[in-house]
């Protein structure tokens, strides 16, 4: 009898004020250490570098971006689902059941199921919890050394004091969602 492939999808960065949204679709080997796998917001920034590389060794998995631009024009909703989207078509494992983190599924995935906090239930959407959140820190970190009056490196694009005085103080950049209420509020101020 074939063992289902069973994939599990999350996304990260849906509240910030910078940065594009990123998801990862996960489907986990044998070798990988259950043990290790919870909420990615629960784990600590080092120990979560060392957990998303556990995983990259024992896992198929793709990661899936939705920009700044596809955000303000989307909406941050789609923009996720759309991230979601890119990613499941990247893994180049075919699942036949996708685990959703959240009560929406992006359109076109076929067999999935959607569940609210998936990313502490279920143990592969923790993966791609995990993995997702490593992905976009590294981006906006990398970003931070351009961009160096945000804090980027510390809060990752998300609305801390830090990044509110660097909007008032510096003004907004290419990569801050100008939908969102506080950038959008400078801008129209």
């Amino acid at each position: 009898m074939n063992k289902t492939i069973t994939a599990g999808i999350d996304e990260v960065g849906r509240g910030c004020l910078a940065g594009p949204v990123v998801s990862a679709a996960v489907v986990l080997k044998d070798g990988v250490n259950l043990k290790l796998l919870k909420d990615s917001k629960k784990i600590a920034f080092n120990k979560r570098e060392l957990v998303s590389e556990h995983i990259r060794e024992n896992s198929y998995f793709a990661i899936g971006v939705a920009s700044v631009e596809e955000i303000l024009r989307l909406n941050i909703l789609n923009a996720s689902l759309l991230s979601m989207k890119r990613a499941i078509d990247q893994l180049v494992v075919k699942p036949d059941l996708t685990l959703i983190d959240g009560n929406f599924a992006p359109k076109g995935i076929k067999n999935y199921k959607t569940i609210i906090n998936g990313d502490e239930k279920v143990k592969v959407i923790s993966a791609a919890s995990i993995l997702a959140k490593v992905y976009r820190d590294r981006l906006m970190i990398k970003l931070s050394e351009k961009f160096s009056n945000y804090a980027w490196e510390r809060n990752f694009g998300y609305g801390t004091k830090a990044h509110l005085e660097g909007l008032k103080k510096f003004g907004v950049t290419i990569h801050h969602r100008k939908g969102f209420k506080p950038v959008h509020k400078m801008l129209s101020s």
